[in-house]
């Protein structure tokens, strides 16, 4: 009979002790202002731990905990992973046994997934406890994560099983872990240790720094410029692991991400990060982001992106109307005025003139609909008249009386071609902006 011993259960486990430096000053943060976080990469997943050291609001104790969270950042590979988080308080100076573990359990499936929190100790307990010394305590966390477990079958001996790949995690606990780092980044105050052969085998900007003739080629100390920490670290985790967790975050936070880290990428020539970041700013058009968003495709030659902006933008008058009061907007018109050429042809308009009282035609032709209208000098297209398909004028309001611009019988219009207050000089106010005509 043979005999042998078969796994059904397996799991990556890893505890870091975390230190709470100014406690007194830590504790004035409710949970409200946000916890202090830590980040994790374990069996190939992100995470990140969060502590409250005030406790969390809401609920109905009489005395709060420190109090600390399992946040799931990652995608789950099977539909659902399961993961344990373990606190306990320590002494660092070994002078007390560590306090009794406290531990939650949960399953997670999508990004933001949280467990339940782990209460280590009321506070008017934990403020009198030799824990808290010299203003500062320590929480030993361990978080497990089961692994996926093939069915067991029955092999012969002469069968092998081969694991599926894991380099991105191995990779990824040597970026978080350090070991052999060669090269410190710094990047508006935060430094980031790396290897230099990881990140000339990733960017080619990186490997004519580092391997060309190129200043940094013997530096241990590069200086970044004009980037953001958290976009230089997301791109850092991207080029050891080839994921980016902080794209999945909720919407307003994920566009935000999504136009550093497309900068980043575009910078450092790592191209499926900009294509990744395109495919969420794609996703993410909105009337607050449509403008700082056309001005990076443009900037960063991402044409489908861009086109879509545009489309976004034109798509309907009070879309146009909003996007162009934004600070966004006024923005763009600064760093890009070539791409408000360019925005204007989406806006088709011909005209054709009548000598006869000055009348001409002008036909507004917008993404999904199409205004026409004949009028004199000065008239106003009533904004009423926009849930119309087509109107005849002139049309005259109030407004009309406010502004100048008369054409004189017997003139030259403005030649067929944009609505642009760079080129032309008659006004008409429409669906409540001012284009010039």
């Amino acid at each position: 009979m043979e005999g042998g011993c078969t796994n059904l259960t397996d799991v990556t486990r890893s505890t870091q002790l975390l230190k709470i430096n100014g406690y007194c000053m830590a504790k004035t943060m409710d949970s409200d202002d946000g916890p202090i976080k830590s980040r994790w990469n374990v069996h190939g997943y992100d995470w990140e731990v969060h502590l409250y050291p005030a406790g969390l609001s809401g609920r109905r104790v009489s005395s709060p905990s420190l109090a600390l969270k399992l946040i799931f950042v990652g995608e789950a590979r099977t539909g659902s992973v399961r993961a344990s988080l373990c606190c306990r308080l320590v002494d660092p100076r070994g002078k007390l046994k560590p306090f009794e573990e406290k531990i939650e359990a949960g399953t997670f499936k999508r990004p933001q997934d949280c467990s339940s929190a782990v209460l280590v100790m009321p506070m008017e307990y934990l403020e009198k406890s030799g824990y808290l010394k010299d203003d500062s305590l320590t929480v030993e966390c361990t978080l497990t994560v089961p692994k996926e477990i093939p069915d067991v079958v029955t092999r012969s001996n002469d069968e092998v099983d081969v694991p599926s790949p894991g380099l991105h995690h191995d990779l990824g606990e040597l970026l978080q872990s350090e070991t052999g780092a060669d090269v410190t980044f710094v990047v508006s105050g935060e430094s980031f240790a790396a290897h230099k052969a990881i990140l000339a085998a990733r960017s080619p900007v990186l490997m004519a720094e580092f391997f060309g003739k190129m200043k940094e080629k013997t530096c241990r100390r590069v200086e970044v410029k004009d980037m953001e920490a958290p976009a230089f670290e997301a791109m850092l985790h991207f080029i050891y692991t080839d994921t980016a967790p902080e794209l999945d975050e909720p919407l307003e936070t994920k566009v935000v991400m999504a136009q550093h880290l497309l900068a980043a990428a575009d910078r450092y020539g790592l191209d499926r990060l900009k294509l990744m970041c395109e495919d969420r700013l794609f996703r993410g058009i909105t009337v607050d982001t449509a403008a700082t968003t056309l001005a990076l495709a443009e900037q960063h030659s991402c044409s489908l992106l861009k086109d879509k902006c545009l489309e976004f933008i034109v798509s309907t008058p009070a879309i146009l109307d909003a996007v162009m009061v934004t600070e966004e907007y006024t923005q763009l018109e600064e760093t890009c005025p070539s791409v408000l050429r360019e925005l204007l042809k989406s806006i088709h308009v011909t005209q054709s003139y009548q000598s006869n009282g000055g009348m001409f035609s002008v036909k507004f032709i917008f993404s999904n609909f199409e205004v026409i209208t004949s009028f004199g000098s000065p008239a106003f297209i009533d904004p009423a008249a926009l849930g119309n398909d087509t109107f005849n004028g002139p049309v005259r309001t109030p407004a009309a009386e406010e502004h100048t611009g008369e054409t004189a019988e017997g003139s030259t219009p403005p030649d067929d071609g944009l609505l642009s207050s760079l080129e032309l000089d008659r006004e008409y106010a429409w669906g409540g902006s001012l284009f010039c005509v």
